[in-house]
């Protein structure tokens, strides 16, 4: 009897181990599958790694960006369009992790848990893909770059519909121009494979004080009626912290319209560190925000160690704080949108081999980012920098309300020049879209990123406006 009992449970404990490893495999496989079917080994989908047999990408008004065509992928047949639509369509070898090519190839191709690529070799293609995203917008972005490095993002504050996505450098994906590339020693694609609306971080500088701004107004009672001697600095012990004007007594309002340096760096310091982080937290920094399938860089903030005089740095949009333009884009889209921002999309269908089209409705409302009150308080201060500081002739018609930013880069990081920023959006509503411009080391913001703002805007509102 010892013996069979004995035998019994070598049987159980290999019944359990041969479960156990069904179990190993079943995870692994519905873990890996979709990983597997689209090793750039798989002939049914790549051509010596190229991306070959796949569904259409289309953007919104149904033109076509990429599709099939004899077995290899063609492009749009505008260069300007291939160009600047390049980090959003993304190539077919992969480099463009974010492209749609890349992160939404299992659409592309039909892939499915159950079937695999099984529609692909029935109806040879995959699923098509229509994109939020305006080709002809994006060519509008790129071209106002000129020769800068830089990003572009245009999305509808309400919706969460992207409808720009411009990246630079880029290339015409059509002709790639490999050797260049690979044997560039002139900076010229540095960051070409990065899309930098989705996965860059840039020193925000004074497009900072928007959310230095959020800080004070939720913890500081008397800073609407607060006044400023700004004489040109902020002096904190033996250190200062410089600003670019002498803007003599101003108020808070004045303050933000005029970017004063010194104002910003009393408030910050005013506020200390844990409300400044408070804020910033309650913003999403530190965070990682999804589009889709496209993770967004984490915005960061952390004056945890900073001395006094970097809280007012930090203040004003400098020390080691650094933003995603996507997350900026989403900040003003919130403000704009009465505190809460919807998260950001940019596929609008995708239609089977067979003709079933399924429809995005948008993006759901996140966790609101300021209360209503001090949504409404920013939303009157930013409408005020453009109307009685910018002028409201710099973004005619438009009804604008943003902020510019002139972002100092450190000398190790060659001594370049700023870089410009403008965040902002239409108070319109028949036009409820938020841009967001950086233009690497291009300068001034106000005199860079403000026009490449406008001459986008003013396209989106010939395409979208009411």
């Amino acid at each position: 009897m010892k013996t069979l009992s004995r035998r019994a449970w070598v049987l159980y404990l290999l019944v359990l181990a041969f479960l156990a490893g069904v179990g190993i495999l079943f995870y692994t496989f519905f873990t890996n599958a979709d990983a597997w079917a689209m090793k750039r080994t798989n002939r049914h989908i790549y051509n010596k790694g190229n991306l070959s047999t796949a569904g259409s990408i289309y953007d919104e008004s149904g033109a076509v960006l990429a599709e099939t065509v004899d077995g290899s992928r063609s492009y749009n047949s505008s260069k300007d369009v291939r160009t600047a639509t390049l980090h959003i369509v993304g190539d077919s070898q992969g480099y463009i992790a974010t492209g749609i090519q890349t992160a939404y190839n299992d659409i592309l191709t039909g892939y499915n848990i159950v079937d695999g690529v099984y529609d692909l070799k029935k109806y040879g293609k995959g699923s098509d893909i229509k994109l939020t995203v305006n080709a002809d917008l994006c060519v509008t972005g790129y071209k106002a770059l000129g020769k800068n490095k830089g990003t572009i993002g245009v999305y509808n504050y309400k919706t969460g519909a992207i409808v720009c996505v411009v990246s630079k450098p880029a290339y015409d994906i059509q002709n790639k121009p490999s050797e260049s590339i690979n044997n560039d020693k002139t900076g010229a694609y540095d960051g070409v494979y990065l899309n930098r609306f989705f996965s860059g971080v840039y020193t925000p500088g004074s497009t900072f004080k928007i959310i230095t701004s959020a800080s004070a107004i939720d913890n500081l009672p008397d800073i609407g009626t607060r006044s400023f001697n700004c004489t040109g600095e902020h002096k904190v012990g033996g250190d200062s912290i410089k600003c670019l004007s002498v803007h003599g007594n101003i108020n808070f309002e004045q303050a933000l319209n005029r970017s004063c340096n010194s104002a910003f760096a009393e408030i910050a310091i005013d506020l200390g560190k844990e409300k400044l982080t408070a804020t910033t937290d309650a913003l999403g920094f530190g965070k990682r925000f999804k589009v889709g399938k496209v993770s967004l860089a984490k915005s960061s903030f952390n004056i945890s160690e900073a001395s006094t005089v970097d809280v007012g740095w930090a203040g004003v949009g400098q020390h080691t704080t650094r933003v995603n333009p996507c997350h900026m884009m989403m900040i003003v889209g919130a403000i704009a949108n009465g505190g809460s921002s919807p998260e950001p999309y940019f596929i609008k269908s995708v239609t089977s081999p067979t003709g079933n089209v399924s429809q995005t409705k948008g993006g759901n409302m996140l966790e609101p980012m300021f209360s209503q009150m001090t949504a409404n308080r920013l939303d009157k201060m930013l409408r005020s920098n453009v109307k009685n500081y910018y002028g409201d002739g710099k973004f005619s018609g438009l009804e604008m309300c943003g902020k510019t930013g002139t972002a100092e880069v450190s000398s190790n990081e060659g001594g370049l020049s700023p870089h410009a920023w403008f965040v902002g959006y239409s108070q319109r509503e028949d036009f409820p879209y938020a841009i967001v411009v950086v233009v690497e080391n291009g300068g001034s913001g106000g005199s860079v990123a403000l026009p490449v703002a406008n001459k986008v805007m003013q396209k989106a509102e010939s395409i979208f406006g009411g």
